[in-house]
């Protein structure tokens, strides 16, 4: 069945120790083209996300959105002991040498207070124990943004069907437009002649004449090759394979048979028929081009 190349998709996943939300969105593309944004911790596994998002996905632009959620403290409070020490024994030294002044106890928060005694760290991330949830929120998105794809991707398939069908119904209506040409353009070449010559005109001639405007206005093969067309078309819309690249390729060659069709119209009603040919293989191209 076809697949749309636009959705979304979300999953989450934890371990208790941390929670990962991925978010997916994709828009139209001819090639696959994967952007990934996450956390800075993330950076080691960004090959393995990108791997588990080129099996399922062939074309369009993919944006990967990863988010980390730690939910137990990811920094720690750290004391230079030492450090503490030299503060304190040099506030003593100090204090020894103000000879006649009154020296009060220095309180203990003081020497916290300065510099260096206390620091905050960033808890290190085993990025590699938390590949499991990322790979489980990563297989979540794809699956919740591979059903929108497909949902879109059914309505597309209904929408084309209908323009395939409105191209048959075209297409009879110029093959009964166009079964009797021959005689039309022999009677308006007869007329034609004996307006200009009268009885002089050649009847061999005349006959020859109508063979070359009668081959010239037959569009029997560009029909025979549309229904084909259509009909190989409508095979890929039923396929399991992704089919953009060649319903993009079909629509090419049915628009060429439409605009041949339209150079060897030899009558009103047939350029009419080509119009509405090419305002339909007009939508289907808009169509498809959402097609992965």
């Amino acid at each position: 069945m076809l697949h749309s190349m636009t959705g979304y998709g979300r999953g989450e996943a934890s371990n208790g120790d941390v929670s990962v939300v991925v978010e997916l969105k994709s828009v139209n593309n001819r090639f696959r083209d994967l952007q990934l944004r996450g956390p800075r911790e993330y950076m080691a596994l960004e090959s393995r996300i990108l791997k588990l998002l080129k099996e399922p996905f062939h074309r369009g632009r993919i944006e990967v959105f990863v988010r980390r959620v730690p939910r137990t403290p990811s920094t720690r409070v750290v004391a230079d002991a030492a450090l503490a020490q030299q503060y304190a024994e040099v506030i003593n030294e100090v204090a020894a040498e103000m000879v006649g002044f009154v020296v009060r106890d220095v309180p203990f928060t003081f020497i916290l207070q300065q510099s260096g005694v206390l620091a905050i760290e960033e808890s290190e991330v085993d990025v590699l124990s938390e590949w499991t949830v990322v790979e489980t929120a990563v297989g979540v998105a794809i699956e919740d943004m591979l059903e929108m794809r497909r949902a879109e991707g059914q309505a597309l398939h209904d929408d084309l069907g209908a323009y395939l069908r409105e191209i048959a119904e075209i297409l009879d209506r110029i093959e009964a437009v166009a079964e009797g040409i021959n005689d039309r353009v022999r009677q308006r070449l007869d007329a034609r002649i004996q307006r200009m010559i009268g009885d002089r005109a050649d009847p061999y001639r005349i006959a020859q004449e109508v063979a070359v405007l009668a081959d010239k206005a037959d569009v029997s093969e560009e029909i025979a090759r549309m229904r084909s067309h259509c009909t190989q078309f409508q095979d890929a819309l039923v396929s399991d394979d992704p089919v953009g690249r060649r319903l993009d390729f079909l629509l090419q060659e049915m628009n060429r048979e439409v605009n041949t069709i339209g150079s060897k119209a030899a009558e009103h009603a047939i350029s009419q028929r080509v119009v509405d040919l090419k305002t339909v293989l007009e939508r289907m191209r808009e169509q498809s081009a959402n097609v992965e």
